[in-house]
């Protein structure tokens, strides 16, 4: 379960003036669980987003994953954290160039180990075909389309087998179906892998697939559906 307690964050505006972007913001997220965040631009949902990836660290207050504090680790601790307990998926998918499809999954595994094992190979196979991109996997970037390059993004966070999957505007760069496309296999994902799904989103009609949605307004979270 992830919690989120009391969390803080601010910046100084251009005239100097200090704006809160969160405060005391307080999520919990139960394993297996979608969530969507909602609000408008400049509301701090990237924000919150970072944060709960650890790329970013709050002013005060804290972040549980499991009951165990996520920032009193040190840096090699969250990078390690991150690529092992975290899946990140953005509006751009930002895959390697020179990489194919298959490598692009398995990036995450090889930033910790010279080589791939088995059983590894076969959790990418199994992703890479359940995206629907099986036939794909020699192909490179530069050869998928929009929706095809966010499936392989989709792959590569999962192919750790992370706790919490965070999406920020998964389906921003997508046209309709394609959006659509994606957001099925994410919650399909989500319900057979056990994993936490958080998607940051503007669009109302992936909020609504998740199981509670939630504004971010005035630097706090209200439970808007459930």
């Amino acid at each position: 379960m992830l919690e989120v307690k009391a969390l803080t964050k601010s910046f100084l505006s251009g005239s100097g003036e200090k704006r809160i972007i969160l405060d005391q913001l307080e999520l919990t997220v139960r394993e297996g669980e979608s969530v969507a965040i909602v609000g408008p631009s400049g509301s701090g949902k990237t924000t919150l987003l970072n944060m709960l990836g650890a790329l970013d660290k709050p002013e005060s207050g804290e972040i549980l994953l499991d009951s165990e504090p996520v920032f009193n680790k040190n840096e090699k601790e969250l990078a390690e954290f991150r690529n092992r307990s975290i899946g990140f998926v953005f509006q751009l998918h930002h895959l390697l160039p020179q990489l194919n499809l298959e490598e692009n999954v398995l990036l995450p595994v090889m930033a910790q180990q010279k080589k791939v094992n088995e059983n590894q190979q076969e959790r990418a196979d199994m992703l890479i075909k359940k995206l629907g991109i099986g036939s794909l996997k020699g192909q490179k970037p530069g050869q998928l389309s929009g929706g095809e390059c966010q499936r392989t993004a989709v792959a590569r966070a999962l192919i750790n087998q992370p706790k919490i999957l965070l999406a920020d505007e998964p389906t921003g760069a997508l046209d309709q179906h394609s959006a659509e496309q994606l957001a099925d296999l994410l919650l399909q994902l989500n319900k057979e892998e056990q994993v936490s799904l958080i998607v940051v989103t503007h669009s109302m009609a992936l909020a609504a697939k998740m199981d509670k949605i939630y504004q971010l307004i005035d630097g706090k979270l209200k439970l808007a559906a459930s």
